[in-house]
């Protein structure tokens, strides 16, 4: 049975994820005589960029998530439908979801990416990954679990092992979450346990290739180096991860460390349902799309934001994986319907960069923008009124907004909760602390 959405004679658009390119789309194509069904695993939409701050107790995770019906309240022309979609048949034009059957006329896969552990099981089993809201509220729990059973110990090792916190990947993602968890040592916990000693805490990050934020400047790379070693983090580069058991942290010498807590913020794969044939999936497995975001091999499925690669004279190897490509690329796209609809020629997506930005602690940013580049105090402000002005809805920017100004003048976090949804973790990751 199809899934229930009105049938009109309208062409209907079925847009797979909310992300930040499938929500501009779906935006702009209000009103403009097509019907949109927006379909997503979850009733709203997550800033991704802020996940970091929810897993080092910073902002609440409402703060970041906008529900999509509030978004497209009064929108005939607009159905959401919550569910997962698992696989497409296009000869039928049909996809297959946990609700039912639905069918289209043009598709868009707007599904971003999940995290890739290159076949490391274990890494798979027990790292925590940082790709969504759920996941980094579990970064938050292990976390202050750690620190809750660490207090209760006599053994100064386990206690370390407790206390130790490994970021593997020198990503922006990385990066920020390395620099949020050194200031919780700093300012935050020493405070809430002072009978523990938090100078036998170490924070390590550790990166495959020779720099940090491989997609920023050498500039911004070496200033993200010097502000991770003054607030006192490990910094390895050129240096392998092979495996974790949940206890140890296995590298490419040989070595180990040891820790209850490793955050992956290392690789990426594409989210792609069942029924695409190979010469349509590339590297990473996503999506391989032309100038028009059209799918490799297709007229009538499109791809936009992380989980597409499409390569230009500038940009070869594809654009790079962040918020304003997908929101470009779900602009210029629903342009693109619109000229369908009068026959008229397609424009070719052009990307426009406007800069990238790194956080890193209070104070500290490195900034690349299309005219300068510059890090420090400056960097920083810009950093966070550049999110603040991303975040969808009033609301949630005011109380982001008092949430950073209440955590900069009293260097401290009110939001330190260890909440389950259940006697375990929700996203279904087994906690270290848990094992027999």
């Amino acid at each position: 049975m199809p899934v229930n959405i009105p049938e009109t004679a309208q062409k209907r658009i079925v847009i797979i994820g909310a992300g930040f390119g499938g929500l501009k789309l779906a935006q702009k194509l209000i009103g403009s005589g097509y019907q949109i069904v927006l379909i997503d695993k979850n009733n709203y939409h997550q800033f991704q960029p802020l996940f970091y701050q929810v897993a080092s107790a910073g902002i609440e995770p409402s703060s970041i998530l906008f529900p999509l019906r509030k978004i497209f309240q009064d929108q005939k022309d607009v159905y959401i439908r919550v569910g997962e979609v698992y696989s497409v048949d296009p000869d039928k034009k049909t996809l297959q979801t946990s609700l039912d059957t639905v069918w289209y006329d043009y598709l868009v896969l707007a599904t971003g990416v999940n995290s890739n552990f290159f076949g490391m099981k274990s890494m798979e089993e027990y790292a925590i990954p940082m790709k969504s809201v759920s996941e980094a509220m579990a970064l938050r729990n292990r976390l202050l679990q750690s620190f809750e059973k660490a207090v209760t110990l006599w053994d100064q090792n386990e206690r370390k092992a407790l206390l130790n916190v490994i970021v593997v990947g020198g990503g922006p993602t990385g990066v920020e979450v390395a620099g949020a968890v050194a200031e919780m040592k700093k300012f935050v916990l020493p405070k809430d346990y002072p009978d523990l000693n938090f100078d036998v805490m170490q924070i390590s990050l550790i990166e495959g290739s020779g720099l940090l934020l491989g997609v920023m400047s050498k500039n911004a790379s070496e200033k993200a180096l010097f502000y991770l070693n003054r607030l006192g983090i490990t910094v390895l580069l050129n240096t392998r991860v092979t495996g974790y058991d949940g206890s140890k942290l296995s590298l490419g010498d040989g070595s180990h460390l040891e820790t209850k807590t490793v955050i992956w913020a290392a690789g990426i794969s594409g989210v792609v349902p069942e029924g695409f044939p190979v010469e349509s999936i590339g590297r990473g497995r996503r999506l391989i799309a032309d100038e028009y975001n059209r799918v490799n091999g297709f007229e009538d499925i499109y791809a936009i934001g992380d989980v597409s690669v499409l390569s230009s004279v500038d940009y070869p190897n594809g654009h790079p994986q962040v918020a304003q490509v997908a929101i470009q690329q779900g602009r210029n796209l629903a342009r693109n319907f619109l000229l369908m609809k009068k026959n008229a020629g397609l424009i070719p997506f052009k990307y426009i960069d406007r800069g990238s930005m790194a956080t890193i602690g209070r104070n500290r940013a490195v900034a690349d923008l299309s005219f300068l580049k510059f890090s420090g105090f400056i960097a920083w402000l810009t950093w966070m009124f550049v999110h603040l002005m991303a975040i969808v809805g009033v609301k949630n920017r005011l109380l982001i907004f008092i949430n950073w100004m209440w955590n900069y003048l009293t260097y401290d976090q009110s939001l330190r909760l260890i909440l389950w949804a259940a006697k375990k973790d929700p996203t279904k990751i087994i906690s270290p602390l848990d094992r027999k």
